[in-house]
């Protein structure tokens, strides 16, 4: 019995694991169930027998990925900006095109909403130190100017679009935060 309840967990993981694996690098909308039983080497029924429908297993193949993401954003401690900046890129290089794909798909509004605002608390939580000592209208520009230096676009900009090295966005983009947190 445990050895039957082990297996069907390693499946499930194993399903799980594919998808991730092909939400990283195709559309939602182009991921389909044969694709994902063929990779986990199980038929398209084992998927539905799991996870019930396509839906169910997308839902729960996103909130995987959204846990590994938010864990790795929030390694360096507030106040730390060379560390926030390096998790931020690390985090663009390992999910960047991916969350680039879902916001031009537009497949799940509910997914975009909560991903913007898990950033702009990401920024008031990592520069809390510099956006605390501003006036509440100076503290609402800077915060904006923060998510806007910070967001996927940013990256997706100096990555893709201009052939940046990770090391050289990285640069640029701690240049811009720094510049912003000691203007007055």
């Amino acid at each position: 019995m445990l050895a039957r309840a082990a297996a069907a967990e390693a499946t499930r993981r194993r399903i799980l694991e594919v998808l991730e694996a092909l939400l990283k690098t195709r559309f939602r909308s182009e991921i389909r169930l044969d694709d994902v039983a063929a990779a986990a080497q199980v038929t398209v029924q084992t998927i539905i027998n799991i996870f019930g429908n396509r839906s169910t297993l997308l839902s729960e193949a996103y909130a995987n990925l959204l846990q590994g993401l938010r864990a790795q954003r929030l390694l360096p401690e507030p106040g730390d900006i060379d560390g926030a900046v390096s998790a931020l890129v690390e985090h663009y290089e390992l999910f960047g095109d991916l969350v680039v794909r879902n916001l031009a798909e537009q497949a799940d509004p509910e997914l975009i909403e909560t991903g913007k605002a898990g950033h702009r608390k990401w920024v008031q939580r990592q520069f809390a130190a510099s956006l605390e000592i501003r006036q509440s209208k100076e503290r609402r520009s800077l915060t904006d100017a923060l998510v806007c230096v910070c967001d996927v676009y940013a990256w997706k900009l100096l990555r893709r679009d201009m052939g940046r090295t990770r090391a050289e966005a990285e640069q640029t983009i701690l240049l811009m935060v720094k510049a912003m947190l000691v203007s007055k």
